[in-house]
């Protein structure tokens, strides 16, 4: 199997990773971190979904990785002044940098444990590289080998950042799942890393 990953710019695709069966369904649609908790919250159903195609009009929210033409993962990434982790009172800033941050991963089932989070995750950094972003972030569980609810892992491990190059910038007082959630980061100045494919 071989997986490309590609900025997030199609809606379909988009929804058929974040977004509901059932058009009129409430589903997350991967905004809980991406706009105020007032706006979040106020939206319903297809207003959910419209939201989601505006945005995407205004650029990639993200990356997903495609097997041969079927999307299979997704990565939400975005500056981090553009999230709510700009104001997240459990997640730290550890300095002044302009960083970018990843906070959703999510492969199809039936799809994992082929290496999908890991090209996602690459491809992510190749991205934000491209974005100009000077470090990438991420606040992914750290399960220390525990099994994870599929449900909550969205995340991601530590683990997986790790093997990425990502290092542990500092604790925070998240918690997901009952595991606390650390601050990862990888610095994108110099030469560009050979990943987003696998």
């Amino acid at each position: 199997m071989s997986i490309e990953v590609r900025p997030a710019t199609v809606f379909e695709d988009v929804k058929a990773l974040v977004g509901p069966k059932r058009p009129d369904a409430s589903v997350c649609w991967c905004l809980s971190y991406r706009i105020p908790s007032t706006v979040n919250n106020a939206m319903r159903g297809e207003e959910r979904g419209a939201f989601v195609a505006q945005l995407l009009e205004e650029g990639p929210l993200g990356v997903l990785a495609y097997d041969g033409d079927t999307p299979v993962g997704w990565a939400a990434v975005a500056p981090r002044s553009a999230t709510t982790f700009a104001r997240n009172r459990r997640i730290p800033h550890v300095d002044d940098l302009p960083v970018w941050s990843l906070w959703c991963i999510r492969v199809r089932p039936g799809h994992r444990g082929k290496g999908i989070s890991h090209a996602l995750i690459g491809g992510a950094i190749e991205f934000a590289r491209e974005q100009g972003a000077p470090a990438l972030e991420a606040y992914p569980l750290d399960n220390r080998g525990a099994k994870v609810d599929q449900t909550m892992a969205y995340a991601g491990l530590r683990a997986n950042f790790e093997a990425a190059g990502f290092h542990h910038a500092a604790d925070t007082s998240s918690v997901l799942n009952g595991h606390p959630r650390v601050l990862m980061r990888i610095a994108l100045e110099g030469p560009p890393m050979s990943g987003g494919t696998s």
